[in-house]
């Protein structure tokens, strides 16, 4: 897993190809964190599908609770097969942009 870090957000990014242990990765360190907007970069990992994703809805649910802001970054996905709760996108730019969008939206109190 490589772990980036600007500013309130940390991009993580799945450097093994096994979705399951990046999961398990993210959960077992999940407190360095829990403080931090999180981006999830799978876009290494080819054939994702639906079940893969919705395996980090609790994580994301989580999250967002605490007023953080989670997005998942998968390439070549269905996008609209996600429910309205989780956040994925296309690219990293975009996740960006989301989170952006959403600490404004913090700010002013929505």
């Amino acid at each position: 897993m490589k772990v980036d870090e600007k500013g309130h957000t940390v991009t993580l990014k799945n450097t093994q190809g096994d979705i399951n242990a990046f999961r398990e990765k993210i959960e077992g360190e999940y407190n360095s964190f829990k403080n931090l907007n999180i981006i999830l970069d799978v876009t290494q990992d080819t054939g994702l599908g639906l079940n893969d994703v919705l395996s980090f809805l609790s994580l994301s649910n989580k999250h967002r609770k605490s007023k953080k802001s989670f997005v998942m970054v998968v390439s070549d996905f269905d996008f609209n097969e996600v429910p309205d709760e989780m956040i994925v996108v296309p690219t990293v730019l975009e996740a960006h942009d989301i989170i952006e969008m959403e600490e404004i939206e913090r700010d002013l109190g929505f």
